[in-house]
């Protein structure tokens, strides 16, 4: 076999298996070296203000609802202070679908940026849990000795220290996420009650705290290379015009180490000078230069470890960049593809129908139903009666007083009970009587509106129901 072949078999090599696993198939663990520079700066200004949102967001309020609730218990969604319920479910539905196209979009256009910049495991691994263990182990080599040193006091202290850190963190992480499905209210009335009286959700707790500590502690990057399926969708999705961390093998092949005072066009060099740093920071510990690959999440700490070298050997920056290879190959400026153009096109529509329906969406929602098993009753003038539940809904933020009344004449509606209250989110219940005279019936059926107004009068729904009579 030639070496040309044998070189190009070697370079195609990592394609056969993993980075994070050895020759024998078992765990390899990774020691990324602390990043810095430009994007790491700007990752990291990012990082603060997503960390920041997400532990405020639950305390934020938007006149008096939560600014995010995912409440599945009680059923009930609270979105920038409005409510949502099951009704409301196909808003949900076109949002999720919109938030769908919006990654698709961006996929396809700009790669992997939202594992890089926006993810929350790429959030709480590189901004949270990787900074605690620099502060404590030092960088990549400090915690390689530190590994393979015996068990002695000081590295019992160092890993016992992390590791209460770890789980501290993943404990408050837990408590966040609950306070997005309960409610920052409730989740406070828990805190600050007996644990005996809420011994069921301080076992959730402590098994979610349990998940979140073994992720960033453990598991670590196998969650992007293993488990989430948007690393495999990427493949799909991307074509030679999507922008993505990139090494330009035009540009920086062949590979050569070097030399002071050398001419690299003359001694057949590229720029890449093979000092391993793009490799050494990798989180998932692959070789960029090896090209695209599933494992690659596009958090940028190559680039900022290459350009720092080829600052320092006066070569230009950019050996590795966010770039397409369309662009690597023809040198042309980015275009968006037609792919991209159609992506684009039906993410606008979706968010112009989901704010439409966001916009028309009425403060309150009626819902009457006729008894079940009742029939109708006669009075004594001849008029009528059917008896109706009705549930109406408050998505608003206001407390309601309301009025259920006919926007005909001749109907008369009696409340059961007093009038209905609907404090803001919440739904009234309750029961009445809807009366017609005979001549309103037509082979036993009459329909007629009902309206719900508030105090002030102002109509806030109107329900189209059926009145039945005798034949």
């Amino acid at each position: 076999m030639s070496k040309i072949v044998e070189k190009q078999l070697e370079e195609k090599s990592f394609r056969d298996s993993l980075s994070t696993l050895d020759e024998d198939g078992k765990r390899k663990w990774i020691y990324p070296k602390k990043p810095s520079g430009k994007f790491t700066k700007w990752r990291n200004v990012v990082n603060v203000i997503l960390l920041t949102f997400l532990f405020s967001g639950p305390f934020i309020r938007i006149g008096g609802e939560p600014l995010l609730m995912i409440n599945v218990i009680e059923r009930r969604f609270v979105l920038f202070g409005n409510t949502f319920w099951p009704q409301d479910f196909y808003i949900f539905v076109l949002i999720v679908l919109s938030a769908l196209v919006f990654i698709i979009l961006f996929t396809v256009a700009y790669g992997r940026i939202f594992c890089g910049w926006i993810c929350p495991q790429t959030i709480f691994m590189e901004g949270v849990f990787r900074k605690i263990e620099y502060w404590i182990e030092g960088d990549w080599k400090q915690q390689m000795k530190l590994n393979k040193e015996k068990m002695n006091p000081k590295k019992f202290g160092k890993k016992a220290a992390k590791h209460a850190i770890f789980f501290s963190v993943s404990f408050l992480i837990a408590n966040t996420f609950l306070a997005y499905i309960i409610g920052s209210d409730e989740l406070i009335n828990i805190i600050t009650a007996p644990p005996s009286e809420h011994l069921a959700g301080l076992a959730a707790l402590t098994i979610f705290s349990s998940v979140f500590y073994g992720v960033f502690a453990f598991f670590r990057e196998q969650v992007c290379t293993n488990v989430c399926p948007y690393g495999r969708l990427q493949g799909v999705l991307l074509d030679k015009q999507s922008v993505v961390v990139a090494y330009d093998r035009v540009r920086g092949e062949p590979k050569g180490k070097f030399r002071k005072n050398e001419d690299r066009s003359e001694a057949g060099k590229g720029d890449c000078i093979e000092c391993g740093h793009c490799v050494h920071v990798c989180p998932t510990g692959i070789d960029i230069r090896n090209g695209t690959q599933l494992e690659c999440v596009n958090c940028t700490a190559c680039i900022d470890a290459c350009d720092s070298m080829m600052e320092a050997v006066n070569l230009p920056k950019g050996l590795i960049r966010y770039t397409s290879e369309e662009q690597i190959e023809t040198r042309e400026p980015f275009k968006l593809s037609f792919r991209a153009k159609a992506y684009s096109v039906l993410l606008v529509a979706l968010i112009g129908v989901v704010t439409a329906l966001l916009l028309l969406r009425g403060e309150v929602e009626a819902n009457f139903l006729r008894t079940p098993g009742m029939l109708y009753q006669v009075g004594e003038a001849g008029e009528i009666s059917n008896l109706y539940n009705y549930k109406i809904i408050n998505k608003g933020g206001r407390d309601l007083v309301l009025e259920i009344r006919p926007l005909e004449d001749n109907y008369e509606l009696q409340m059961v009970g007093g009038q209905p209250k609907a404090p803001k989110g919440q739904i009234a219940e309750g029961a009445f009587f809807l009366s017609a005279p005979p001549e309103a019936f037509d082979l036993g059926k009459s329909e007629t509106t009902l309206g719900v107004f508030d105090e002030d009068d102002r109509l806030l729904d109107k329900v189209k129901i059926r009145i039945t009579g005798p034949l």
